[in-house]
């Protein structure tokens, strides 16, 4: 584990699929992504305050814990999902897998694009306004995956309109910002 000066802020961070391929569509690999954020916080990794995970990327408001990294937890979730996903699509979906062959030194596919983003965020207001974006995020044009923002099941949305337990892993962004 490894100290971060940074830890103390709410960070909005994006990671997209490589090439930006749907590979999140199908609802067994989202789960994959949940439960991979649910170990992060149930193990003391992060605080989860927001996501919405998108047919090829996810958004997340968190923060690391103490003696945790960026870095180190972002390779954690991204590994952990990639070796999953991996797993699945070998056995189910053999040609999916070959889209997503790399052939690199250190691995032979690549899932997550390496460009993740990651922004600190400042203030309650920017704090607020990432976790709209992230709430409309799946009723936008290009995507239509809802009606509403509460019709899209993979979202924190539910849990702060509705007090939805289901991702019983979030902390209300309140509670640490007061």
């Amino acid at each position: 584990m490894e100290g971060d000066a940074g830890q103390n802020h709410i960070s909005f961070y994006t990671a997209t699929i490589l090439g930006w391929k749907q590979l999140l569509k199908p609802d067994k690999y989202k789960n994959i992504a949940v439960e991979s954020l649910r170990f992060l916080v149930l193990e003391k990794r992060v605080k989860l305050y927001g996501f919405v995970i998108m047919p090829n990327h996810i958004h997340l408001l968190w923060r690391m814990l103490p003696d945790w990294r960026l870095e180190s937890v972002q390779r954690d979730f991204m590994k952990y999902t990639s070796q999953m996903i991996k797993l699945d699509l070998r056995t189910h979906h053999p040609l999916v897998l070959e889209k997503f062959y790399v052939g690199l030194k250190d691995r032979q596919y690549q899932f997550w694009q390496r460009n993740s983003l990651s922004k600190v965020l400042s203030s309650r207001y920017m704090v607020e306004q990432k976790l709209n974006y992230i709430h409309n995020n799946p009723v936008q044009g290009k995507w239509l995956l809802a009606d509403s923002p509460l019709g899209y099941t993979y979202s924190s949305v539910r849990f702060y309109e509705e007090g939805d337990k289901t991702y019983d892993f979030l902390t209300h962004y309140l509670e640490d910002l007061g």
